[in-house]
């Protein structure tokens, strides 16, 4: 049985995220993505069920990045600002939302409010939203969840959100994509009747557990955030697309597996996100060794940008076109 927004096997849906400089196409953000490819599917963005968190100077309010403007230090994000342009008429949104420091809160009903907001705001958008709660949840070093905590406020907001009757969102459920047993992922799984999507993060070292995973669960998968880290063990290598001499090889170190784990995996494999961000440019990196050494902006490389025209084309591939929602894609 097709989950939510689920294409047919052999398809995949393409995201790009996720800054509005990353993707582009907008009045005041044009030299991204949508600027020199095809719209695709959907765009990732953030948001957070996170109160007086800070980040690089921003204190956050709770659902910030969806009705205004916000910079956590890796680039401008505005959910509105898709909604109000044509060029993404067609484009599903896939949010992340974070809960760090509050699982608790939520879980015990204490941002019910900002709850009800959001599934306000998700209705009347009108278009696809996948919902990624409390995304890399075996982030041990950078989101530090309670387990007890995250599956109780999961469950929190999944009910809110099916009492209030909103059925234009996926419930997508994300690992940091390496690390983490089966025997984790069982530990951590809010549960089939609450999970619509199973997701991973693809960066220097993934591996396959969340494939097998979601095989054994009869779920979709969606590599919900994926950059060109290029990766041994603890060493990171320059992956800067700007540079004419390593274009090449980034391709084959890291496009080309990445590809191949999408054809291989086509049955379960169904959406992916790509970061196209100039990683070395924004503050909340500069000093991370995963992605201090990454301008993954496939525009800055004739190289890549043909290679990439060329896969994208494929049929498997599914962009923004009139219609795919609602003629191609299952709700």
């Amino acid at each position: 049985m097709a989950q939510k927004f689920e294409p047919e096997d052999g398809k995949c849906l393409v995201f790009v995220g996720q800054d509005l400089e990353a993707t582009g196409g907008l009045e005041d953000y044009n030299n991204g993505y949508t600027d020199y490819f095809d719209t695709p599917a959907g765009v990732t963005i953030y948001t957070n069920l996170a109160p007086n968190n800070e980040s690089y100077g921003h204190y956050n309010k709770g659902l910030d990045g969806i009705k205004t403007k916000v910079n956590w230090g890796a680039g401008d994000s505005w959910a509105n600002l898709y909604l109000q342009d044509s060029t993404y008429q067609n484009t599903a949104l896939a949010i992340g939302l974070s809960m760090v420091n509050h699982e608790k809160s939520v879980a015990k009903g204490k941002l019910d409010d900002l709850i009800n907001d959001l599934a306000d705001w998700i209705k009347a958008t009108k278009r696809p939203v996948f919902l990624r709660i409390g995304y890399e949840f075996d982030g041990w070093d950078w989101n530090h969840y309670n387990k007890k905590h995250y599956l109780k406020a999961w469950q929190r907001i999944h009910a809110i959100l099916k009492a209030k009757q909103v059925d234009n969102v996926a419930f997508v459920w994300q690992s940091k994509g390496a690390g983490s047993n089966q025997k984790v992922l069982e530990e951590w799984y809010p549960g089939d009747d609450l999970v619509d999507w199973c997701a991973y993060s693809y960066f220097g070292q993934p591996d396959k557990e969340m494939i097998v995973f979601a095989r054994k669960h009869k779920k979709p998968v969606f590599i919900s955030e994926a950059t060109p880290v290029r990766q041994i063990d603890n060493l990171y290598f320059d992956s800067d697309l700007k540079k004419v001499k390593l274009e090449k090889t980034i391709w084959k170190d890291w496009f080309i597996p990445f590809f191949q784990t999408i054809q291989e995996n086509s049955d379960v494999i169904k959406a992916f996100s790509y970061i196209n961000s100039d990683w070395t440019s924004q503050t909340m990196w500069i000093t991370n060794a995963t992605f201090n050494k990454v301008d993954s902006r496939i525009q800055v490389s004739p190289y890549v940008s043909q290679k990439w025209i060329e896969e994208i084309k494929k049929s498997k591939y599914l962009n923004a076109s009139d219609g795919l929602w609602n003629t191609k894609i299952k709700k």
